[in-house]
């Protein structure tokens, strides 16, 4: 059910998400750090309200949906950032919204979702196809799908980082190295700095951007991955709507393995006091194992927080 809409993200879709999330939320930090004896920088989106840089494609998403789509509501698939997005929006803007969620998915983003008022539907991971479920749903409501990364709307709504990283940096970013779970954000970054070199960091054994990028087409994740602590980084597949605007922009993917991303949480929090999910981290941890390369106009971004005390707690006992 990933969809790719005669619609293509734009730079002046991004722009415009820009101006329009500019209205409802404060610019996230952009923060000086150290590594490898180089200052370069980071974008602390873990610090939204809903804790994620979801909340921005999902506004961008929901707010150009017209009255007749707004009414049976929409439906989105997550493990619970691009959730909480979704909700938020929903709430905000009074539109019902129904989140297809894995079973398994850390409790406290599932109780931030129900918290923002929407309804979850529990799916079993592995065992059962998430999109089918939602593909159901909608069947039945008539409902709008919110794609977590293959949507032009949600694409541009993401890509609004970029345009306050350049406005706070005062100059465009050298490289934008980005955690990487569909490409939405990797991608909205290409549109809104478009000489900036883009880095997409995935979970190891879960780099289906960074395949694609490297076949030219769509790959699919193969029949039993390795576990990640990474919940946030899992698609099967990228789409073709990102790989559209990924492919010939996108520097070659790399990959980080579950212990690079437990030393970049704790580095977080000891130099920047930033609690951050794993997932969130993968693009710190790369920065961090060398495997991108940084300089003064380097900015990585810190993409998500909602993890829980207990597990951040045993992570920082390292």
């Amino acid at each position: 059910m990933i969809r790719d809409d005669m619609r293509k993200p734009t730079r002046e879709g991004v722009l415009a998400a820009a101006a329009s999330i500019a209205e409802l939320l404060a610019p996230t930090p952009l923060l000086p750090v150290e590594i490898g004896g180089v200052r370069c920088h980071v974008k602390a989106e873990s610090l939204q309200p809903i804790g994620a840089f979801k909340i921005r494609g999902g506004w961008w998403r929901l707010s150009n949906l017209d009255e007749a789509e707004k009414k049976p509501g929409v439906v989105a698939v997550s493990s619970g950032n691009h959730a909480q997005g979704v909700a938020w929006a929903a709430r905000r803007l009074g539109i019902a919204a129904t989140i297809v969620m894995p079973r398994n998915a850390p409790q406290v983003k599932l109780e931030a979702t129900r918290a923002l008022g929407a309804e979850i539907v529990l799916y079993d991971r592995p065992g059962q196809d998430r999109d089918e479920v939602a593909a159901g749903i909608i069947s039945e409501t008539g409902a709008t799908l919110v794609h977590a990364f293959a949507d032009a709307w949600v694409i541009e709504g993401q890509g609004s980082a970029g345009v306050e990283i350049a406005a706070q940096l005062g100059r465009a970013p050298s490289r934008l190295v980005a955690c990487c779970g569909g490409g939405g954000l990797s991608a909205g970054l290409a549109l809104a700095c478009p000489d900036s070199a883009i880095h997409v960091v995935e979970p190891q054994g879960w780099d289906m951007v960074g395949r694609a990028l490297e076949a030219g087409e769509v790959v699919r994740v193969g029949a039993n991955p390795p576990t990640t602590i990474c919940d946030a980084l899992q698609p099967d597949a990228t789409g073709p709507i990102v790989l559209s605007v990924l492919h010939g922009r996108a520097e070659p993917g790399v990959t980080v393995t579950d212990e690079e991303v437990r030393a970049a949480q704790r580095f977080a929090f000891a130099r920047l006091n930033l609690v951050v999910e794993p997932g969130g981290a993968a693009a710190l941890a790369a920065a961090l194992a060398g495997k991108v390369p940084v300089d003064e106009d380097t900015v990585i971004m810190v993409t998500g927080g909602n993890t829980d005390a207990a597990s951040f707690a045993e992570t920082l006992r390292g």
